[in-house]
């Protein structure tokens, strides 16, 4: 036996990913992890994220743990400090706080082949670990615009991922670059507030109202009883399976498209006055090419007077604020950049993951496409996992997903420990099998409609592929249950 880890599984991440990843590895009685976060407390997204008006686009009831499903919510979609309160509760419920290392960033990591192990760089030194699971999501990585100058206004520049509740914007002249999801959240709350707002769009983002109501006493009451909690998770979750997975997974097959759209003008119609501005805030693509915004007022807030919609393409950023195309120029005190994050990137990992052959995960998935066995593991990669991998997410809640994964990657380690392995790897072949079935099902996606090539959607990656699972959440769910264990190769 060669040199020994300090851990026999490194989690990298402390958002929901990786406390759903270690409450998983308890009860399966692995309880050897420790878990790295670059951030100073546990949440994940909902620890970086609190720009105003944040919260989940999809109902409270499903955006948990199936296994730990809370009572307090105040609202049917909650606020995005109930989420990281959620987490907190997590973690010191489930007892992982004592094996969570905050405020260390992991650099790189190499698989040492001799010892079958990771050696992982973080900015505290190295640790080793027999397993490496990426629970590090991916809307944890800011991304920039693509925009000459980003770098040079010279007033406060603000990404919603990183909200400074220092600047202030109350009687400021305000740009905001993006209307995606969380421009969608955070243009209607500033908008009362400043002087004038100016909203950059490159793309306008289909939006349809929500049923958000503050949850009443009684409501609440039921969730703490097993038949109340039972009923409301079935139609959270009915709702959430017919508004993506069934809707853009099987297009060809529920072809709800039509509806949507026609819903969609419908409510911009009623909710924006000027003809104008109503046509330039009307997608081009069809619904579901990329993910819809969810809001009561966003669409309304372009009626406001100080609240200017640009359409023209951004030319450059300047000291003073935003130049565009057609040679106007839009004089800022705060600019703030609701650009998303490095979704679909090879490199949308922070760090560098380095396999026994010498090559980088993201140079493997730039020379053969972003791929991976039920979105868990890589060939080339062992002992290496993802929570968040290609090919895994079928765009319901992220805790299925959650689930799932990490049921798939227990059932590896379960098997690696009673084969007495210390090397699980994913088979070239079976890999290659799972990546060809998804190339064939795609086609029943709405994603390939012609016009989804107008909708900028982070959904595809550089190679014109979309990695998300063409399945539903209960499809994948019994796959992770089911999945042959031979397509891993477990050698000591």
């Amino acid at each position: 036996m060669g040199h020994q880890p300090d851990h026999q599984t490194l989690i990298v991440g402390a958002g929901f990913s990786g406390i759903g990843t270690a409450i998983k590895l308890d009860a399966a009685g692995l309880p050897d992890y420790l878990i790295v976060e670059a951030g100073p407390e546990a949440g994940g997204t909902w620890h970086w994220n609190t720009y105003p008006g944040i919260g989940v686009d999809i109902p409270s009831f499903s955006y948990q743990f199936s296994f730990e499903q809370s009572p307090d919510w105040s609202r049917t979609y909650a606020p995005g400090a109930e989420l990281k309160a959620y987490a907190e509760h997590c973690v010191a419920k489930y007892g992982i706080g004592e094996r969570i290392r905050f405020d260390t960033t992991v650099t790189g990591a190499t698989f040492d082949a001799a010892d079958n192990l990771w050696r992982v760089s973080t900015d505290a030194g190295e640790l080793t670990a027999r397993y490496l699971v990426n629970a590090a999501g991916v809307l944890n990585e800011p991304k920039a615009p693509d925009i000459d100058g980003v770098d040079d206004f010279a007033g406060p520049t603000l990404h919603t991922a990183r909200w400074d509740h220092g600047v202030e914007l109350a009687g400021k002249r305000v740009g905001i670059i993006g209307t995606g999801a969380s421009a969608v959240q955070v243009i209607p709350e500033i908008a009362p507030i400043v002087r004038r707002l100016t909203v950059f769009q490159r793309t306008p983002i289909w939006c349809f109202p929500k049923v958000d109501l503050p949850l009443p006493r009684a409501a609440r009451l039921a969730m703490r009883v097993p038949g109340g909690k039972l009923l409301g998770r079935a139609l959270s979750q009915a709702f959430v399976e017919v508004t993506f997975p069934l809707s853009a997974q099987y297009h060809t097959v529920f072809p709800m498209a039509g509806r949507a759209e026609a819903a969609g003008r419908a409510y911009l119609r009623r909710e924006v006055r000027d003809p104008v501005v109503r046509d330039k805030l009307t997608p081009r693509y069809a619904v579901g090419c990329k993910r819809p915004g969810f809001h009561n007022s966003y669409l309304a807030t372009f009626n406001r007077d100080n609240v200017a919609l640009v359409t023209e393409p951004i030319d450059r950023i300047t000291g003073s604020g935003v130049s565009t195309a057609d040679g106007a120029g839009h004089e800022l005190d705060v600019l703030i950049l609701a650009t998303g994050f490095k979704v679909m990137d090879v490199d949308s990992a922070s760090f560098a993951l380095t396999g026994p052959a010498g090559t980088t995960l993201a140079e493997f998935w730039s020379t053969n496409r972003m791929q991976a066995y039920e979105g868990v593991s890589v060939p080339g990669f062992p002992n290496f996992f993802c929570v968040c991998g290609p090919y895994g997410y079928v765009g319901s809640s992220f805790f299925a997903l959650i689930e799932t994964q990490t049921r798939h990657i227990v059932r590896c380690l379960r098997r690696a420990q009673a084969d007495g392995a210390t090397r699980v790897e994913v088979r070239a072949e079976a890999n290659a099998r799972y990546f060809a079935e998804m190339m064939r099902k795609r086609h029943r996606q709405i994603f390939w409609q012609d016009s989804c090539a107008q909708a900028n959607s982070y959904y595809f990656d550089k190679n014109g592929d979309v990695p998300l699972r063409p399945a539903t959440t209960w499809e994948a769910d019994l796959r992770s249950r089911r999945f042959d264990l031979d397509d891993y190769v477990f050698a000591s």
